[in-house]
């Protein structure tokens, strides 16, 4: 078997749709399992719609049209037969989310948050898949949810991997074409879906390719493959042919955008093969990542991280910075979801680079200087560069503004202020 992913960006529009058809056309789309995410910018559209209502505005109607219309107008592209069911259908998914939305009594934001956003993905996949059987390419169409489990931490859930396995094995038809959906699981024991985070339909891929021992596992994307630096910030970027599990597990770690951090160690331990091709030129082989050398061809990867905050501390009674210190800051920024990405202490310091993805930070900072000295920096840019040449590092830091920088054997990581 193979797993395809394909991403918001292949299937953004009816010409999108249309191209994924004669991608599988290329390659053949039997012994296959298609992971779709969201069209577009749905999942920001959705979201739009998560925090009109939470502010329990009039907004919240018309965030859900904006999001209806946009897929509509991809049907009449794609079915100009408005009487075709598939109208309808999608109709009905805007008017399931209404109902929610209206009955819903929970005020937890990531509750709320994970039943909104997963729309996205089962719309998608319902337009991906009626084509497609219309088309020449019969397949079956699986809810995720009832098959990757997971526990209640909605946003961020850990997933059953025993179960999911078992669901997974008696809901795929290993000769035909299987489309689902990224991004989403279910709960065990209320069946209330979960999000797998942000980009987390790469995490999908590689959880059916463990789950059926899969041939290799493709991302489809909109770059040639996996390059050294992203194009969207570096006027220079090279493509990275091969590039071994553990390094590229080190991207990951780091932030590189191409791969989901949690993609690659389920992979791993099974050496199935990863795969990151075009899906504008799907002719071209793309980069693999498999067992071998660390890098094809060995050359510095650059990765950045904008808006960080640089969080430093020190004891208010002047003593050392000791594992007790720090095991209760750990505690705090775990308790505020705070996501790590740099830690650097010394006998009476402790510094930090941490991603305010879920904007907690005004929590934590009250909580912090209670017990120590707070000195922080928003909108920070974090570089990380591994196996950097020294002129590289001079030339990314000239004229700039360094508040933090810390240098290992293979990686140089360096904190930039705001100009």
């Amino acid at each position: 078997m193979r797993i395809f992913k394909f991403g918001g960006a292949s299937v953004k529009d009816a010409t999108g749709v249309r191209n994924l058809k004669r991608v599988l056309e290329n390659t053949g789309s039997s012994e296959l399992v298609v992971v779709v995410s969201a069209m577009g910018k749905t999942t920001n559209a959705l979201e739009a719609v998560v925090s009109a209502y939470f502010k329990k505005d009039d907004s919240v109607k018309a965030a859900i049209e904006f999001s209806k219309q946009y897929h509509l107008e991809i049907l009449k592209e794609l079915f100009p037969n408005k009487s075709h069911g598939i109208h309808q259908t999608i109709k009905d998914f805007f008017g399931a989310l209404e109902d929610f939305l209206t009955h819903n009594r929970s005020e937890t934001h990531a509750f709320v948050y994970d039943q909104v956003v997963s729309f996205g993905e089962l719309i998608s996949t319902t337009i991906v898949s009626t084509f497609l059987n219309e088309n020449g390419h019969k397949n079956t169409w699986l809810d995720v949810r009832s098959c990757i489990k997971t526990d209640s931490n909605y946003r961020d859930p850990r997933v059953d991997w025993q179960l999911t396995q078992e669901l997974i094995k008696k809901s795929v038809d290993r000769k035909g074409l299987t489309i689902t959906q990224g991004f989403l699981g279910s709960e065990v024991n209320n069946n209330f879906t979960t999000t797998l985070g942000r980009e987390g339909s790469d995490y999908t891929a590689a959880i059916f390719g463990y789950c059926l021992d899969a041939e290799s596992v493709t991302i489809w994307k909109d770059v040639p493959g996996v390059l050294n630096a992203d194009p969207r910030h570096f006027s220079k970027t090279q493509l990275l042919n091969h590039i071994s599990y553990r390094e590229a597990i080190e991207l990951a770690f780091y932030g590189a955008s191409v791969i989901h951090p949690k993609t690659l160690q389920p992979l791993q331990r099974k050496e199935i093969p990863l795969i990151v091709r075009s899906f504008i030129k799907p002719e071209d082989p793309g980069t693999c990542v498999t067992k071998g050398k660390a890098l094809d061809p060995m050359v510095s990867c650059f990765i950045l991280k904008k808006d960080q905050v640089l969080i430093s501390l020190s004891s208010l009674d002047f003593s050392f910075m000791m594992e007790d210190h720090i095991g209760e800051v750990f505690k705090l920024l775990h308790q505020y979801k705070m996501k790590v990405e740099l830690i650097q202490n010394s006998a009476i310091s402790f510094s930090v680079v941490v991603d305010n993805k879920f904007k907690r930070l005004p929590e934590l900072l009250t909580q912090l200087k209670q017990q120590f000295s707070v000195t922080h920096y928003e909108g920070v840019t974090l570089y990380t560069v591994r196996h950097a040449k020294p002129e590289e590092i001079k030339a990314l830091v000239k004229g700039q503004q360094v508040l933090l920088k810390q240098e290992a054997q293979e990686t140089v990581q360096v904190v930039i202020g705001q100009s």
